[in-house]
């Protein structure tokens, strides 16, 4: 008896990814790039554990020393959004905040409360990342959040709902949630030590999105990403995307000195601003929140690229400085969501110039109603 047509027309992973691990694994002058749907199934073939740890492992190294294409990074991402569990909020339009998965460890991170500021200014927005990952095992949204009382382990149907209610009208979802076999991938990502294509890919996702446009704000810190991130962006469906030359790789660039920015419209192609927080009334001596000279320090030995910091203290910090800047605290938290707003804000076309995207802010932030879609 033949085998039904939809199971005989599966693909053998483990014979796919094979054949991918003789190509790509081949040395500096003899690796060949594979397709799109040959990554896609390579990919796969590891969500599924379908493939031995050690391949897996050799797939991400391999592509990463022969630089990955742009139809192979597709392909990763083609597998991540067919594992992620995606919703669509009743808004029409969600701004996706990507900030780094793997945290922050200079600085106080003030980019999780950019989604609940937004929704004070009338914009649905959601942030989203994971516990911990490398290579920097920094302070995370989901560190942070927690620390201020926001639910982190919310399905992606519960953080969709919460964009549709008057007085929050944002939320944090979380990998785990939204892409548990991309998550469970974290103690292999840990053991490679070095970063893999997943770790540019896994912020386009897309758990969450509008009715009718949905945005992506991400950040970068070294050039040949925007270009990246652009084609990711396009391809995952975004509407639009702003990607941000950001403090330590995030979405909030420095507060001291003019920056950059890539952004696209309606699918189209992506082109460089420039901008200055100075024209905004922003006048900061340092780059970004500085962290607390009295904060604990913490062991991580053998982990050349973390600085040691006290990671739930750290959190701690942010959310205190954080919520106080929703409230209306002048600082170097205010200022960094004045900035990082403006620019969302300006992008999606809510405010004719960064300066009046500022005021709009600076009203939002002045009035304290934004904390209060925190607690």
């Amino acid at each position: 008896m033949n085998a039904p047509a939809a199971l005989s027309e599966q693909p053998d992973l483990a014979k796919t990814m094979h054949s991918i691990i003789q190509r790509i694994a081949t040395g500096p002058e003899l690796s060949k790039d594979i397709s799109q749907e040959e990554a896609r199934l390579g990919m796969r073939a590891v969500l599924e554990n379908a493939v031995d740890p050690v391949q897996a492992g050799i797939f991400f190294i391999a592509l990463r020393m022969k630089r990955e294409t742009y139809d192979e990074c597709k392909g990763v991402l083609d597998a991540i959004r067919d594992t992620t569990h995606q919703v669509t909020a009743e808004v029409d339009e969600v701004v996706d905040i990507a900030d780094p998965y793997d945290g922050y460890n200079r600085c106080l991170p003030a980019a999780p409360f950019l989604s609940p500021l937004l929704a004070e200014l009338g914009v649905p927005a959601v942030c989203h990342g994971l516990e911990a990952v490398g290579p920097k095992y920094g302070v995370t949204a989901r560190h942070v959040l927690r620390a201020a009382g926001v639910p982190v382990d919310l399905t992606p149907e519960q953080a969709a709902a919460r964009l549709t209610d008057p007085a929050l009208g944002w939320s944090y979802v979380d990998q785990a949630q939204f892409c548990p076999a991309l998550h469970d991938l974290i103690p292999l990502r840990t053991k490679i030590i070095k970063r893999q294509v997943v770790t540019t890919i896994e912020t386009q996702a897309r758990p969450i999105s509008g009715r009718k446009r949905t945005h992506l704000v991400t950040g970068y810190v070294h050039k040949p990403y925007p270009p990246i991130y652009a084609m990711l962006a396009r391809h995952a469906g975004f509407d639009s995307a702003l990607i941000v030359r950001g403090v330590e790789g995030g979405v909030i660039p420095s507060l001291r000195q003019p920056g950059k920015a890539t952004r696209y419209e309606a699918h189209g192609e992506e082109y460089e601003i420039d901008f200055d927080p100075a024209t905004l009334g922003i006048e900061q001596s340092v780059r970004a929140v500085p962290l607390p000279a009295d904060l604990p320090k913490s062991e991580r030995e053998g982990d050349e690229v973390a600085i040691a910091v006290d990671i739930q203290a750290t959190a701690a910090a942010a959310a205190r400085a954080g919520m106080a800047a929703l409230a209306g605290e002048k600082g170097a938290s205010y200022d960094a969501l004045v900035l990082g707003a403006s620019l969302i804000l300006h992008h999606l076309g809510r405010a004719p110039s960064l300066r009046a995207a500022a005021d709009a802010v600076r009203a939002a932030l002045d009035s304290g109603r934004a904390a209060a879609r925190v607690r």
